[in-house]
């Protein structure tokens, strides 16, 4: 009897022994993207942290789970994050017109009415058409537009959202004028008469006008992005170009539980939100960051709006232009420097590149660990790729715009040209390190999308045969590492997130297969089955 009391006092002292945990996750393959890329089978989380990796039978005996998953051998990876998206406009856009893949103005039209027969709106918005994808593709006029909305405001954006058609009852409330001029913009006229085209700068003449979103729609919109965003794996957004209102309104969505999506918000070039951030200082809580600037420099290649050195090959005498002045983009170095916050500048020309390259130079002055950024550098001269590495300037790129543009990139590049765009693997080289996003929505939300693009360089059916200027493709190790590892490096955040490490918070997902061993045709059907947060399960497929 003594024996069988001391053997229950043995069996309850070791059981109270055992740490207890909130989850244990067993039987996986952990795809941890630490420095040496290792491999776990389990992992053990507490308080919203990892606190353990390792072996299934050596954490199953160690810890005293409250949660239990058993992943059946299916793959883990680090919670994905989107270097570069528009978390907020994708959610607005959830609420428009979706212009997306339509094959014709004809065809744009036609969705704006039926999407109109649905939404009594003051205002019809729409976001999506490309006019490189139609049979023809010249860009449009607003002749249909007026016909069928004479009275009714209408105003759609072109995919990049660096133009727009806006009909004619949109021009008046906004005031715009034949013979209007602007610096950075295109206001379109044919004979002396607008045409409806509006060309980056000029776009916001009309979204002056747009009225403005309740902050109960903004919610909205930033939980339906939110639900979207969880059901393909990504787990923290950089949202490029938001005012300092919006990021009052998500800190208090994400304190309140509600808004679980983690955020590093790049503020828009403007006074206000200048003043906002040097005056309260860096903005960082659980979920949120705060810590730079998005500055445009120039427009988008399929609009013809980037900057280029030498004209367009499709267009002779037009070179693109600048959103602002040199001295503009100079004097927001400037300020940004001395405050010492991240400067993250959106340029796709070769001109635009250097301008900007230039700018960072002469304040950066060599190696550094200011991590300012320029965004998509699409187009980059052959002598000016130095220029990062040179000054320590991160390249954040959206490899889906490569296998978005490479059917007409050709046309309007040259080929000599052509060679310096898109150009990762050669951007990657000058720092050894590449930050990946999507743009969403100008490119789709899906990062299994950039990982494709990153390594494959095809389209969907396999066009072009051995990918598009292969030479520049990603392995996928380093494109995983884009994804996660190093695009929390390019936020300042590869301590706390980013891989799957003792200490760093338990962003992580569970996917149907292998990312790095599967043919290439199978990457584009992976599927998310389950998403954690903070060790919070925050989405889950259903399928065991």
């Amino acid at each position: 009897m003594r024996i069988i009391l001391w053997f229950l006092v043995c069996i309850m002292f070791l059981s109270c022994g055992a740490p207890k945990v909130d989850l244990l996750v067993y039987n996986a393959t952990i795809y941890t993207v630490d420095s040496t890329f290792s491999i776990q089978e389990a992992m053990a989380v507490d308080k919203g942290k990892i606190i353990a990796l390792g072996k299934s039978v050596d954490l199953q005996k160690q810890f005293d789970a409250k949660d239990k998953l058993d992943a059946q051998g299916k793959v883990i990876l680090p919670g994905l994050i989107d270097a570069h998206a528009h978390f907020l406009g994708y959610g607005q856009s959830l609420q428009r017109v979706n212009l997306v893949g339509t094959k014709s103005w004809s065809e744009v039209v036609e969705r704006t009415k039926e999407f109109a027969k649905n939404h009594d709106d003051t205002w019809i918005l729409g976001r999506g058409w490309d006019q490189n994808d139609w049979q023809d593709k010249a860009f449009p006029t607003n002749e249909l537009l007026n016909q069928h909305f004479p009275d009714k405001p209408v105003f759609i954006t072109r995919i990049d959202g660096h133009a727009a058609i806006a009909n004619d009852k949109a021009l008046q409330l906004a005031g715009v004028k034949s013979g209007d001029r602007l610096e950075g913009g295109e206001i379109v006229t044919k004979n002396g008469k607008l045409t409806g085209l509006l060309i980056d700068n000029a776009v916001d003449l009309i979204n002056k006008v747009v009225p403005s979103e309740t902050p109960q729609q903004v919610c909205e919109s930033l939980l339906d992005a939110q639900k979207m965003c969880f059901a393909v794996g990504l787990t923290t957004i950089d949202d490029c170009g938001l005012d300092h209102e919006v990021v009052t309104l998500i800190d208090s969505l994400q304190r309140g539980g509600t808004l679980k999506m983690r955020l590093y918000v790049m503020l828009s070039d403007a006074p206000k939100n200048y003043d906002f951030l040097f005056k309260k200082g860096q903005i960082k809580t659980e979920r949120l960051t705060v810590n730079g600037f998005k500055v445009y420099s120039d427009g988008a290649l399929g609009s013809r709006g980037a900057c280029l050195i030498h004209p367009y090959s499709d267009q002779t005498n037009w070179n693109g232009f600048l959103l602002s002045s040199k001295a503009h983009f100079d004097s927001v170095a400037n300020i940004i420097y001395k405050n010492n916050f991240q400067m993250c500048t959106h340029a796709i020309g070769d001109s635009s590149n250097r301008v900007i390259l230039n700018i960072y130079a002469k304040y950066l002055k060599g190696k550094n660990n200011r991590r300012w950024r320029i965004e998509h550098a699409q187009v980059v001269d052959g002598g000016d790729f130095h220029l990062f590495g040179d000054n320590s300037v991160v390249p954040s790129v959206q490899p889906t715009h490569a296998t978005s543009d490479m059917y007409w990139a050709g046309e309007r590049l040259g080929k000599a040209r052509l060679k310096n765009a898109y150009a990762y693997r050669q951007l990657m080289q000058q720092n050894g390190w590449l930050p990946l996003g999507t743009d969403f929505p100008v490119e789709d939300i899906s990062p299994f999308k950039t990982f494709y693009a990153a390594t494959i360089r095809e389209d969907s059916k396999g066009w072009p045969d051995g990918g598009f200027q292969i030479e520049n493709a990603l392995s996928r190790e380093d494109a995983l590492r884009g994804m996660t590892i190093w695009a929390a490096r390019s936020n300042f955040e590869e301590g706390e997130k980013g891989s799957l490490e003792k200490g760093k918070v338990a962003d992580f997902i569970v996917i149907d297969r292998d990312l790095l061993k599967v043919d290439k045709g199978d990457i584009l059907s992976t599927k998310v089955l389950k998403t954690f947060v903070n060790g919070e399960k925050v989405y889950d497929a259903g399928v065991k």
